[in-house]
């Protein structure tokens, strides 16, 4: 088991980076998470958010780029700086430079925003 807050965040990254983003949220994010969207939209609770999460996941064509640029923890918040590059089946792109602030308790997220970068 990861010991420091330190190590369960880039744990978490490396499985996010790897496109494992739907095992990273079962695995990490805890029965009763909150997630915040760039637009305000919320889900509450693990049923719901991995619902969402793997609706989203679904609609992926083609993974072009998933960059960790930096990341950063203190006490009980991590902070990961990301490039997300996908081709959706509708035909679109989607290209994000996203910050995702990450509360944790007791090795899980309690709670995960995501803000746009520039």
């Amino acid at each position: 088991m990861e010991k420091n807050l330190q190590e369960l965040s880039n744990a978490k990254n490396e499985m996010v980076t790897n496109g494992q983003i739907i095992d990273a949220a079962e695995k990490y994010f805890a029965s009763n998470i909150k997630t915040i969207d760039f637009d305000g939209t919320v889900t509450e609770g693990k049923q719901e958010t991995l619902k969402k999460l793997n609706e989203f996941v679904g609609s992926i064509q083609k993974v072009d780029q998933i960059e960790l640029l930096r990341s950063a923890s203190y006490e009980n918040v991590s902070f990961s700086e990301y490039i997300f590059s996908f081709e959706m089946k509708d035909g679109s792109k989607i290209y994000w430079h996203e910050v995702i602030r990450s509360l944790w308790k007791n090795g899980q997220i309690i709670e995960e925003q995501y803000f746009k970068g520039l």
